[in-house]
């Protein structure tokens, strides 16, 4: 009975991990999911699913061709095909909500937009401490015994006191033969990663631009935790200036004075020189702006800390261009022009929702 519910449980992770790589572009445009997000699985609404089975018609009715009709009667038409006739009593089509862990989602994401698996730079990597359950203790949690063990010790206290019969097999524990699993404290290599998340927030980006941002940054946290056992993310925000703020600030300021993405920059780089050094760690740097940038010469210094300090210290620094009926869009073009060839710059143009998984796919599909 347990290996066909086995059977059966695993048939249903397959239906669902089908029906949502099915509609995972859907997913990835209306951000539903981001709401619906906990520490590791994610809710996810899906249509019930019903297993197909046959149904035995009780020929009530009568079979194809039987009874009273007219020539050209249409077969199997039924009152209120024309909008006419009373409303219905049945029931509608039920939503299901079905958890999935995001290393899962992360999975499907991946082979949905065939992203290659990252390969980390031979950077060092640092020890963590990770419990592993490989010994057995005699003392411990009910929810942690040993059944095998514990029986075994029943069965051998049994035969040696001379209490075990054959002809009527029956161990019973006492609290002497109970075992309980027990782990180990063992240092683990960890490869160390960041994500440095740096977004304009001028008065040219409005919520829509914003929502696009945090959409496309979740599935990218997805993907890059997938690969990275634990991953940190940093979070900068800017117009004429800039500064690091946490998630929920990250996703909801907004001002309105000018751009000015020197001032960004420079704060990430601060932070990369001083904090995540690039020879202990795998940084990850992205850009949301809408491409709009106050003049004075502040796209030159852009690209002077770009071309001298981050992008030799980095393992991808990938710049969305979010569009704004309020923004230039030049910058894009400016960085296009001035690394026409570099191997881990990564420039995506951002046009509306629909646009996001092609970006996602175009950041991530380089497997740096």
């Amino acid at each position: 009975m347990v290996q066909r519910i086995e059977q059966d449980l695993h048939r249903f992770r397959q239906i669902v991990r089908g029906v949502v790589k099915k509609g995972l572009k859907n997913f990835i445009t209306t951000g539903e999911l981001i709401g619906k997000k906990g520490k590791d699985i994610v809710s996810i609404p899906i249509q019930q699913i019903e297993i197909p089975n046959f149904r035995h018609e009780t020929r009530k009715h009568g079979g194809v061709g039987q009874g009273d009709g007219d020539v050209g009667t249409p077969i199997g038409a039924s009152e209120g095909e024309d909008g006419s006739g009373q409303a219905g009593s049945g029931q509608g089509k039920h939503i299901l909500e079905v958890d999935v862990t995001l290393e899962e989602l992360a999975d499907i994401m991946g082979e949905e937009l065939e992203l290659p698996r990252i390969e980390p730079k031979a950077r060092n990597t640092v020890l963590t401490d990770r419990q592993r359950y490989t010994t057995v203790s005699r003392n411990g949690p009910e929810s942690l015994r040993h059944f095998k063990r514990t029986f075994r010790e029943a069965l051998k206290r049994q035969i040696a006191s001379g209490t075990y019969d054959p002809h009527n097999p029956i161990i019973i524990p006492v609290k002497e033969d109970k075992r309980y699993r027990s782990f180990k404290v063992a240092q683990v290599p960890e490869t160390n990663a960041v994500i440095i998340y740096l977004m304009d927030v001028s008065g040219s980006m409005g919520d829509e631009q914003k929502e696009v941002v945090r959409i496309e940054s979740f599935w990218i946290d997805t993907w890059l935790k997938r690969q990275y056992e634990g991953l940190k993310t940093r979070y900068i925000i800017h117009d004429a200036a800039a500064k690091e703020v946490d998630e929920e600030t990250f996703f909801h300021t907004r001002e309105s004075g000018g751009t000015r993405i020197s001032s960004a920059y420079e704060l990430c780089n601060k932070i990369i020189r001083e904090e995540v050094p690039p020879c202990d760690w795998n940084i990850y740097v992205f850009h949301f702006s809408d491409g709009d940038n106050w003049g004075g010469g502040d796209t030159e210094r852009c690209l002077e800390i770009l071309e001298k300090d981050m992008l030799p210290a980095v393992n991808l620094f990938c710049y969305g261009q979010v569009a704004s009926p309020y923004g230039s869009g030049a910058f894009i073009n400016d960085l296009s022009k001035t690394f026409p060839d570099s191997d881990n710059l990564v420039l995506s143009e951002i046009n509306n929702r629909d646009e996001i998984h092609k970006s996602i796919k175009h950041f991530l599909g380089k497997g740096k």
